[in-house]
């Protein structure tokens, strides 16, 4: 799936990373709690997440994500997209639930993928 497509499907805006919008992603994770992030996130490309600081970008970073998605029409300001932009992360605000983000694209094909040990 593009970025381009996540976009559309939670109708969601873009804030940074317009040159990123035709990369394609295959994994997505769900969390407001970076530890968890850290702990048990593999190979996910995108971040959905309702906490609104830079340690989520710095966290999307580490784990090479490429896409953080801010829940709840959550507007993110101008130090943490400075920081995203510096790390090449798009950044979107959709104003869906995260339980409700997760399940759009999840239905449009978009996985949680897990680590060969949750399997």
């Amino acid at each position: 799936m593009l970025i381009r497509e996540i976009r559309d499907i939670l109708n969601a805006e873009l804030l940074e990373g317009e040159h990123l919008l035709d990369t394609e992603v295959h994994t997505a994770c769900g969390s407001d709690m970076m530890s968890d992030v850290l702990a048990y996130v593999k190979d996910q490309s995108v971040l959905i997440t309702g906490l609104l600081n830079q340690q989520a970008i710095r966290t999307a970073a580490m784990m090479d994500m490429v896409c953080v998605i801010f829940v709840r029409g959550k507007r993110p300001g101008e130090d943490i997209l400075q920081v995203a932009r510096e790390n090449g992360i798009a950044v979107m605000t959709t104003k869906h639930r995260m339980f409700t983000t997760c399940g759009m694209l999840y239905a449009a094909g978009l996985n949680g993928g897990l680590k060969r040990d949750e399997q």
